[in-house]
């Protein structure tokens, strides 16, 4: 428990520090590929489509995914402790970080902010749609705004405390799972013709290991607003989080999506276009002032505070487990 406090607090300094550089390969980028390979595989190019055989190869997909990143993480980190305890904590505070995405997704969505405030609409444009699952060419710049702050939001949940919580709880091993299972999703969990019966097995089981983070993340980012200053409104953040949390056909995705937007005094969500389609959603929020890149910034504030708060509590849970 000592190293594992140890990895878990590292990992989490070195996430902040270096964040996810593009030279350094990524855990997540070979579970991708896996994903991608597997359904390749088990997909295929079949003209008629069969909806049962798809749900057994998603159901199939979700299983070997699983057991690979399983039998990778376990591996790896028995043959490290077994050199020695300190080769040990080394390689978990590094998967720690790996699992952690707090600086990548604000330099992500920080492009966006520095190319609104350059007035280079198109650049902006370009740089939101790498981290939104939307049409992005025909947003103006608030649309723009809008969507790189709805990413931050959700994805304080889904990026940075879910993984925190399942780290925290059972160390790099549950943290992977964890990411392989929010990979899929991302990779194969659309509504959409493709995806509507393969991917569908992962985009629930998505829902149900999001579903306790999804909430934590919300009243975690609720006590971060209070503490964030003038900037933020933490009464309002709640007040908008009770009424809106359900706004979303996600059982998650409206949750730290609602408290970011009543912080803030904007409205967020509302209709959008994915794979050429318009889809009606509700809005979450208030208008109370327009949507400007500087709440961008605003957001990423948010979620660092949101984060720290919720590393904090990790360590001293893990601590008093330890103590006692």
């Amino acid at each position: 428990m000592k190293y594992h406090i140890i990895a878990f607090f590292a990992g989490f300094l070195l996430d902040l520090l270096l964040g996810d550089p593009y030279w350094l390969p990524h855990p997540i980028r070979f579970i991708g590929s896996l994903i991608a390979k597997i359904e390749k595989c088990l997909l295929g190019k079949e003209r008629e489509r069969d909806e049962k055989k798809e749900l057994y190869r998603g159901a199939w997909m979700v299983i070997i995914v699983l057991c690979s990143t399983l039998f990778a993480v376990t591996l790896i980190l028995f043959l490290a402790y077994q050199i020695n305890v300190y080769a040990g904590t080394v390689v978990e505070t590094i998967m720690t970080y790996q699992i952690l995405a707090t600086k990548c997704l604000k330099t992500e969505s920080m492009k966006v902010y520095h190319f609104l405030k350059n007035q280079t609409l198109a650049e902006a444009r370009k740089a939101v749609s790498m981290i939104v699952g939307r049409d992005t060419q025909c947003l103006n710049e608030e649309g723009v705004a809008k969507a790189a702050i709805e990413t931050v939001a959700e994805n304080t949940s889904d990026g940075v405390i879910a993984p925190m919580l399942y780290t925290a709880l059972g160390g790099p091993i549950l943290g992977f799972l964890y990411k392989a299972v929010n990979t899929m999703d991302s990779m194969i969990g659309y509504k959409n013709e493709k995806y509507l019966y393969f991917g569908r097995t992962a985009a629930k089981l998505d829902d149900f290991v999001n579903f306790l983070p999804a909430r934590i993340s919300a009243y975690l980012m609720i006590g971060a607003s209070f503490l964030g200053g003038k900037q933020f409104s933490g009464k309002r953040a709640a007040v908008i989080y009770r009424r809106d949390n359900r706004k979303h056909a996600s059982p998650n995705s409206a949750q730290t999506e609602a408290v970011c937007a009543g912080a803030l005094g904007i409205q967020l969500a509302g209709d959008a276009t994915y794979f050429g389609k318009l889809v009606k959603k509700p809005y979450i929020g208030e208008a109370i002032r327009k949507v400007k890149f500087e709440d961008i910034r605003h957001a990423n504030r948010l979620m660092y505070l949101t984060a720290w708060l919720s590393e904090i509590i990790c360590l001293l849970a893990m601590g008093l487990v330890y103590i006692f």
